[in-house]
């Protein structure tokens, strides 16, 4: 995910005919400033707003999860305390996995000859699998620091990460990046600074897919289901649904052009989530065969 001001609106033009009309069947960009109050040198940005609501979110939902005795059965899990102070290491681990994630995958010609531009997050540049690898670490040292279980963690984690995504999502489609392939469609939208083109609004499609339909799906198997009690099946649940859902949707979003396509239909954002659906796959085969006994160890 990449934080970008939003530039003036750019009109359509006709080589004939000058200035014209948007598309009858486009969808006008909404008027939205990516900065939210301005004092001073002090700006909170919706794009940085998205990043608390949804840890805070999650963190809230991740609290209730492990309240809920019904969906855990005999088994241990996280305590409240724990979860409370598990926020400030999850929230490091995605802000500092997400930029480092960026300037390694995307962009790393550049940072290499400018590396005081590494840590000015301010100036826009997170990687979603940047972010979430550095999730996965942050979760391993928590848990070894308070003996508790790593797949356990692994899973609330998962079961909260859409909430997250979703505001994140939403927060790209206000500052008009990472917008979609030019279309047809009716719901199509004319972003701002992305040519006359009407394009799929690919931002919206993220935020239902891996936000609100992966959230559903994994309280679905978390409530009734209760997989809560196979640690791990939740954690590759989420990893598999989020790389099948990413994968979807690079077919509609415009990649980076300072990538393009790797090959083909092949984009960066398709070639990271492959060994996301790949483990995810062998997480859940594997936890679905432990038995209740090995679970608990």
């Amino acid at each position: 995910m990449r934080d970008r001001a939003c530039v003036a609106h750019i009109g359509i033009y006709s080589e004939t005919e000058g200035p014209s009309l948007p598309p009858l069947l486009a969808i006008p960009f909404p008027a939205i400033d990516p900065v939210i109050v301005e004092i001073g040198p002090f700006a909170l940005r919706w794009y940085a707003l998205a990043y608390i609501v949804g840890i805070v979110l999650a963190w809230r939902y991740m609290r209730a999860l492990a309240l809920n005795d019904t969906l855990w059965g005999p088994r241990n899990r996280p305590t409240p305390v724990d979860l409370d102070d598990f926020v400030l290491w999850g929230t490091l681990g995605i802000i500092l996995g997400g930029r480092l994630g960026y300037v390694l995958f995307y962009n790393p010609g550049y940072y290499l000859a400018n590396p005081g531009e590494i840590l000015a997050i301010w100036s826009g540049g997170m990687s979603f699998h940047g972010g979430f690898a550095g999730t996965v670490v942050a979760m391993m040292l928590f848990a070894w620091k308070r003996g508790l279980s790593l797949w356990t963690l692994f899973d609330l984690a998962g079961c909260a990460a859409p909430i997250g995504i979703f505001f994140g999502r939403m927060a790209n489609f206000i500052n008009s990046e990472l917008w979609g392939r030019p279309t047809d469609v009716p719901w199509a939208v004319v972003f701002p600074n992305a040519g006359p083109e009407p394009r799929h609004p690919s931002q919206l499609y993220e935020a239902a897919l891996e936000g609100v339909i992966l959230f559903l799906v994994l309280r679905l198997l978390s409530h009734r289901f209760r997989l809560l009690q196979r640690p791990g099946f939740l954690a590759g649940a989420f990893a598999c649904g989020y790389g099948v859902g990413r994968s979807i949707v690079e077919l509609y979003r415009v990649p980076d052009a300072h990538i393009g396509y790797l090959s083909g239909f092949l984009t960066m954002g398709i070639l990271l989530s492959l060994p996301m659906i790949l483990a995810g796959i062998a997480l859940m085969v594997w936890s679905a065969k432990r038995t209740p006994q090995a679970a608990d160890q």
